[in-house]
C-alpha cells in the first residue's frame, strides 16, 4: 500500500524496551535467595501494572502494554536462567558468591564493605555489587588476612581482606 493512504496516527514508533543488566557471555546467572525473591516480586508487580494500565486512548494503552510485555519477557527469560545459590553452602572462610566482605585499601586506609550478588540484585547504594564486577572477581577465592593487588586503570590498589560473612 502506498504511504499516501496511511493515516498519520497509524505511524507508531516502535516501543523501546530498556535492557536488563548484562550478564557476560557464558556466565551463569547466579542469584541469592533475596535476589530471586526480588525478581519474582518484580514479575508480580509488572503483571499487576499491565492489568491496570490507564491511558488517554487505545494507542497509548497499547504502547504502555507493549512496554510492560517487553519487560515481562526479559524478566521471564532472566528467571528461567537463574541459578539459586544457597549461601549456607558457601565456605565460611573464603570469598564466594553471596559473601559480605569487609576490606581495607592499604594505600589510602579506606574501608569498604559490600556483598557480592547477582547482576539484577546489584545496587551500590545498598552496598551490593555484581559477581562479575572487577573488584568482586579480584577477591573471589581469597580469605581473611590475604592481600590482593587490584588494578583500577593505571592505579594498583593493595586490598586487605578483613572479614567475610554470609
Amino acid at each position: 500500500m502506498s504511504r499516501g493512504f496511511v493515516k498519520e496516527e497509524d505511524q507508531e514508533e516502535p516501543v523501546l524496551i530498556p535492557p536488563r543488566a548484562a550478564i557476560p557471555e557464558g556466565a551463569t546467572n547466579y542469584v541469592t535467595p533475596n535476589g530471586l525473591a526480588e525478581l519474582k516480586q518484580e514479575l508480580k508487580d509488572l503483571e499487576y501494572e499491565r492489568a491496570h494500565v490507564e491511558a488517554e486512548n487505545d494507542t497509548e494503552k497499547r504502547r504502555a502494554q507493549s512496554l510492560i510485555d517487553g519487560k515481562i519477557n526479559l524478566l521471564s527469560e532472566r528467571l528461567q536462567t537463574a541459578r539459586l545459590l544457597d549461601l549456607k553452602d558457601q565456605p565460611d572462610d573464603e570469598i564466594r558468591f553471596g559473601a559480605k566482605v569487609k576490606l581495607r585499601n592499604k594505600t589510602s586506609g579506606q574501608l569498604q564493605e559490600f556483598q557480592i550478588v547477582g547482576v539484577d540484585e546489584a545496587d551500590i547504594k545498598k552496598k551490593k555489587i555484581a559477581f562479575v564486577a572487577p573488584i568482586a572477581r579480584a577477591i573471589t577465592g581469597k580469605k581473611v588476612g590475604e592481600e590482593v593487588d587490584f588494578k583500577l586503570g593505571e592505579e594498583i590498589r593493595k586490598l586487605e581482606i578483613l572479614d567475610i560473612s554470609y
